[in-house]
Parts: C-alpha cells; structure tokens; sequence
C-alpha cells in the first residue's frame, strides 16, 4: 500500500508538472527530458489516432493513416470513450 501511495504521489507531482508549463514550447521541453525519442513518438501517434476515431474515422483507416497497430487503435477507442476524459479534453481544447 505505501508504494502505491507514493506512486500516487509521484503521478500527482507530474500532473501538477504539466499544469505549471505555459507554452507548447516548455512542454516540448519538459516532454523532451521526460521521454525517450521513441516514446515522444508513441505518444504523438495515440494522441492522432484519439483525434481521427473522434473524427469518427473507422479503425482500419486510422490504423493505416497513422501506422498504429490495431491493438493501439482499440486501446485509444477504449480511452477515448472511457470515464477518465482526458483525450476528450484535450482534443476539445486544441480544436
């Protein structure tokens, strides 16, 4: 149980991290030193494909649009329409 807490803890610190950034470009940063090129990448391709499946492009077509596996695909489906509404936030936000 403690190490959940300080995990709690840990993901509260980044959250508050990401709210204290300004602009894209100290997010870009931040992001930078937080992940590896490889992840950057990973990250960028689900945020594209949550933006297509909110479009309401099939899985098929987003998967050969943005070269994400099918098993990525449905996972952002998942988390797009889940209770967390992050994606959905964000992608209402940027427009």
């Amino acid at each position: 149980m403690e190490h959940r807490d300080e995990k709690n803890i840990e993901l509260e610190r980044l959250a508050r991290a990401l709210c204290s950034l300004d602009t894209p470009e100290e997010a870009r940063a931040l992001l930078s030193d937080l992940c590896t090129p490889r992840e950057l990448d990973d990250l960028s391709q689900r945020l594209e494909v949550a933006r297509l499946l909110s479009e309401g492009r099939s899985y098929v077509d987003v998967s050969r649009s943005t070269g994400a596996s099918s098993t990525t695909v449905s996972r952002v489906s998942k988390c797009l329409n889940g209770p967390a509404g992050g994606y959905r936030t964000v992608l209402a936000r940027l427009g």
